[in-house]
């Protein structure tokens, strides 16, 4: 028994219209050229019709595919896109994929109890990983099992998968020089989670040789070529709150007075903790940058600097996206996928000075 009125039809189009079914089906697919008369005439027929489109269901029986690209992020959804870094890599990956009219579907990277990775059945054409993931190899794994194509951002995937890297501990060394070189010897640096337990801790040798985040660990590696004793705080998301109890733990003692060895600059592993180690330091009565020099990483509008402008390694966010977004549509294109390489910028604020002594 019926339940509403019957869906409009291609054929029904193309009959009201007066063309040929097939005319009909590349006006709406794009990939023909048809005269202007013969288009207008096509439009015309189906907004009287109600009829929008083909059905996305019918062409992914006639293909076999779902015209879907899995994003796999790192943790909550809802702590991922209170990054900007995230949102505007996310941008240029759509832009990227509108060009093979696939859609989007956001996955966590974390199963629940013992279940397997969400990716292992979610109805994909191909995958990109967030390499900031703890659990990139796990994933990985799971994609390959299926056969899928597979692009992974900023992570170790090896060498036949194709990647989206960035100099990150070329850039991280950079900013830490340009701190050394102000005379500071006492920096500290605040990192991004070093491993799927998202732990805020002091960082310890063990706890670094146990870390599976390769972003983490070579903004690390970077730092410590400049500071090879620096301390350090993991931080448990990349958010300005977990900046600034990270920079708390750096900057005060369990009394909440400020330490009397505490540093006297804070390398943060991104500008929300940056931010965070800022606002730390205010809320102690230390000043930026005349008490305490932080730099951050990213090149985000971070907010919550007032008047100051963070000093900081900018990051192509919106280009790693997009080449990600281009070497997917080739691999579903039946072309081989390549890896791209991007650098950061340094980028000169006001969050930084000579250590107070020194002045």
């Amino acid at each position: 028994m019926s339940t509403g009125p019957r869906r409009a039809t291609i054929a029904d189009v193309a009959r009201r219209a007066g063309v040929s079914t097939s005319t009909a089906s590349v006006v709406f697919s794009g990939k023909v050229n048809v005269a202007e008369a013969t288009r207008e005439k096509v439009l015309t027929a189906a907004a009287a019709l109600g009829y929008a489109g083909p059905d996305p269901r019918a062409a992914s029986l006639r293909t076999g595919r779902s015209g879907i690209v899995g994003v796999v992020l790192a943790g909550e959804l809802r702590h991922a896109f209170l990054d900007p870094v995230t949102t505007v890599m996310m941008d240029g990956l759509t832009d990227a994929l509108a060009s093979i009219s696939a859609g989007i579907l956001l996955l966590r990277d974390d199963p629940r109890d013992d279940e397997p990775p969400p990716i292992i059945d979610a109805p994909v054409d191909a995958v990109v990983l967030i390499g900031c993931s703890p659990r990139t190899r796990e994933v990985l794994d799971a994609v390959r099992q299926r056969g899928l194509p597979v692009v992974v951002i900023e992570g170790d995937a090896g060498d036949d998968v194709p990647q989206v890297s960035l100099d990150n501990r070329e850039a991280s060394a950079i900013i830490a020089r340009h701190v050394r070189q102000l005379g500071h010897s006492a920096a500290a640096t605040i990192t991004l989670p070093l491993d799927s337990a998202r732990e805020r801790a002091p960082l310890t040798a063990q706890r670094v040789v146990d870390a599976t985040v390769p972003v983490t660990l070579d903004r690390l590696a970077g730092f410590r070529e400049v500071f090879p004793d620096g301390a350090g705080v993991s931080a448990a998301a990349s958010l300005v709150d977990e900046g600034y109890l990270a920079a708390r733990m750096l900057l005060a003692d369990d009394r909440g007075a400020v330490r009397t060895d505490r540093p006297t600059a804070i390398v943060a592993q991104s500008d929300l903790l940056a931010v965070g180690a800022i606002r730390a330091a205010e809320d102690l009565g230390l000043r930026v940058p005349h008490d305490l020099t932080v730099v951050g990483f990213d090149g985000i509008a971070a907010d919550g600097l007032g008047s100051l402008k963070l000093t900081t390694m900018a990051q192509p966010a919106l280009e790693k996206g997009r080449a990600a977004g281009e070497q997917v549509a080739r691999m579903l294109e039946g072309e081989e996928g390549q890896s791209v390489h991007f650098t950061c910028q340094f980028r000169a604020g006001e969050t930084v000075a000579p250590p107070a002594e020194r002045r």
